[in-house]
């Protein structure tokens, strides 16, 4: 009999718990489909359990206190006004969802498994958030970036300085996003350019028995039996990696680059921060939407995750040996049995820096520098226009020169590419200035560029004519410099271009080689040297280059001419019957008419809405008329109704403006 007991007990339970889901299940599905928007599920089930409860309580109270009595909850009054508590228990709950939906929208919180179980990861994110908060804060920015974004105080050499400052002290992640913005001339003024410019990446060294332990982690082996000697000391240290001299058990020199341990995730974390920073202002700022700031950030950590594996470096290094060595620039060879994701052991150079070669460039004769220095440019151009992948970093550290003037090139972990079409632009460009032709000039430019709207074609090419002939003439700021591009660029910024990160990086290559190169040789003319490029790779292709090109430009004009002759009849058969007619629609794109209808749409519910709230107010002030039950007239329900709608359309019409779209 206790078992039996027990067992109807539990029934009893599950049939309550089973119909209390069922109704919240039910209150939750319709509150989606009134509102009109997805709505995440787990808060509409929340709120809908919220709502039973509190009904439930609040009918109890009022059978306590009177308000229904025994004898009226048969009367069709009493089921009246019920349905009217009902029906407001519903739009209070909707007004509550609405509002969660306003302050934190679906989707901008993580999974619930994620709450659950990552609270480690958000300690130590919260707490990265912290630090940068407090170094933001130290150096006086936040709502100066706000500004920034705004067009206002773009000229502050102050407030340039402490952001470069700010991005130093934030670590590598920020060091290499101020690096890479220093590229990016369309999108930040000079003096940030300059500033950014200076950026270094600099960090203590680590104990060798830390970079011992990881190193030996990732080659899964004793160093003992790999290398007869490692130097403790490094050769040198950044905030991702540390380079160490070794010698091979067969007596090769060589050099040891292992990742920092902690780099990748410190990176990762901070690649992170810096999404949802860029979500943030996209959504709340019209200028950071326009610039594009998510894309920026996305395609950041694209490149930073590249950089991160050192794999992806060693395949740059093997598709730039070909070419480089041709130009007689020197690569070092990777020991590829050595090497990973984390680590790369390469030959060592015994080259010196360029910049820390002043003393043997000052013993070397002037012929062999102006020889060393016009064949590194002219591999770095030829690599651009020609072979469509170049390295991207090539500062005073990363070229070596011998004392015979061999040049060498190290840190291929950034390399940037560009696609067929973008070569042949960029030598047809430089033709163009070869051969004062400002026309041609302008044209490559606008092919090379996203062509902005309410561009003066006209006014664009007198500026670019005016620079091509001062610096043909010899009186540019720099003539012989590099300077003429950036120039160029700079021209095309101020007519609204923006400037692809490939070109960018293009750029910001031939500007950290123009100081490298004038350090070798200090009389090069870059200019001329890039002009003559220009003509060589026009004239590289021959007879069969351009032959190639007239049969791709003819097969890809083949489904046209196909189609041509029929759409002649067909206009010529329209003109003879006088039924010719063009059709100009200004909203012929079907999302302008998905938004033009969804505006229509808004301002009719938000005009019926008003109307039928103002309506139940006054029609449940109204004096008299029947009476349902005590205290409640048939005036005042049908106001409550009536008002009741009207809510019920005010919610919908502010869920269609911060909802996420239609429900499913």
């Amino acid at each position: 009999m206790f078992v039996l007991d027990v067992l109807g007990g539990l029934l009893s339970f599950l049939l309550s718990v089973g119909f209390l889901f069922l109704q919240t299940w039910l209150i939750a599905g319709t509150l989606r489909r009134v509102l009109g928007v997805r709505v995440g599920w787990p808060r509409t089930f929340l709120v809908g359990m919220f709502t039973i409860f509190g009904l439930m309580a609040l009918l109890q109270r009022m059978v306590t206190d009177g308000v229904i009595t025994q004898q009226q909850v048969t009367t069709p009054g009493a089921w009246a006004y019920l349905g009217l508590v009902v029906l407001w228990s519903f739009a209070i709950a909707s007004a509550i969802l609405v509002g969660l939906e306003m302050v934190v929208p679906t989707g901008s919180l993580p999974p619930l498994r994620q709450l659950l179980f990552g609270w480690g990861h958000r300690y130590r994110r919260g707490r990265r958030y912290s630090a940068i908060l407090a170094i933001a804060t130290k150096y006086g920015l936040g709502a100066q970036l706000r500004g920034l974004l705004d067009h206002k105080r773009r000229n502050d050499r102050s407030m340039a300085e402490n952001l470069r400052l700010a991005l130093e002290e934030a670590g590598v992640t920020f060091v290499k996003l101020g690096q890479m913005l220093s590229t990016r001339a369309d999108l930040l003024p000079p003096v940030y350019i300059r500033e950014l410019s200076k950026l270094q990446n600099h960090a203590s060294p680590l104990p060798w028995r830390t970079m011992r332990t990881a190193l030996e982690a990732d080659l899964d082996k004793p160093l003992d039996e790999l290398f007869l000697h490692i130097d403790e000391e490094p050769l040198a240290s950044a905030s991702v990696a540390q380079v160490h001299s070794a010698t091979l058990t067969d007596g090769s020199s060589v050099v040891v680059k292992v990742q920092r341990p902690g780099a990748e995730e410190q990176m990762t974390m901070d690649v992170e921060i810096l999404g949802r920073l860029a979500d943030m202002w996209h959504r709340n700022s019209p200028q950071a939407k326009a610039l594009g700031l998510r894309e920026l950030v996305e395609g950041f950590g694209a490149s930073l995750a590249e950089e991160l594996d050192y794999r992806v470096e060693i395949d740059n290094m093997e598709a730039l040996r070909a070419s480089l060595g041709r130009h007689g620039i020197r690569i070092p060879e990777v020991h590829e049995n050595l090497s990973g994701r984390r680590v790369i052991v390469m030959e060592r150079f015994d080259g010196t820096p360029v910049g820390k070669a002043s003393e043997l460039l000052a013993e070397m004769p002037g012929e062999l520098r102006r020889a060393s220095s016009s064949r590194l440019l002219n591999a770095v151009l030829a690599q651009m226009v020609g072979e469509g992948i170049f390295h991207a970093d090539l500062h005073a550290g990363n070229i070596l020169i011998w004392r015979d003037g061999s040049v060498g090139l190290l840190d291929f972990g950034s390399v940037g590419r560009l696609d067929s079409p973008t070569r042949r632009t960029l030598g047809l460009l430089l033709w163009a200035v070869d051969a004062d032709n400002p026309v041609l000039a302008t044209d490559c430019m606008i092919a090379l560029l996203d062509r902005p709207d309410n561009l003066e074609d006209r006014a664009l090419q007198r500026e670019i004519g005016v620079l091509i002939t001062r610096f043909r003439s010899g009186f540019g700021s720099g003539s012989g410099s590099l300077d003429l591009f950036t120039d160029l660029f700079a021209i095309v910024i101020r007519h609204g271009f923006t400037v692809p990160p490939q070109l960018a990086a293009a750029m910001r290559s031939l500007g950290a080689l123009e100081g490298s190169l004038k350090l070798i040789d200090p009389g090069l003319d870059l200019v001329a040297a890039a002009r003559t490029m220009g003509k060589s790779s026009l004239a590289d292709g021959g007879v069969s280059g351009l032959k190639d090109e007239l049969v791709n430009r003819a097969v890809g004009l083949l489904p046209l001419v196909d189609a041509l002759p029929r759409q002649i009849g067909k206009i010529t058969e329209q003109l003879e019957r006088g039924s010719f007619s063009v059709n100009v629609r200004a909203v012929a794109h079907p999302d302008d008419r998905s938004y033009l209808s969804g505006l229509v749409q808004q301002l009719v519910v938000a005009v019926l809405s008003g109307s039928a709230v103002l309506g139940g107010i006054l029609l449940f002030v109204a004096p008299g008329g029947p009476s349902l039950m005590p205290g409640l007239s048939w005036f005042s329900f049908l106001g409550a109704l009536l008002a009741f709608a009207g809510f019920m359309l005010s919610l919908r019409a502010v869920a269609m403006v911060f909802g996420r779209g239609p429900v499913d």
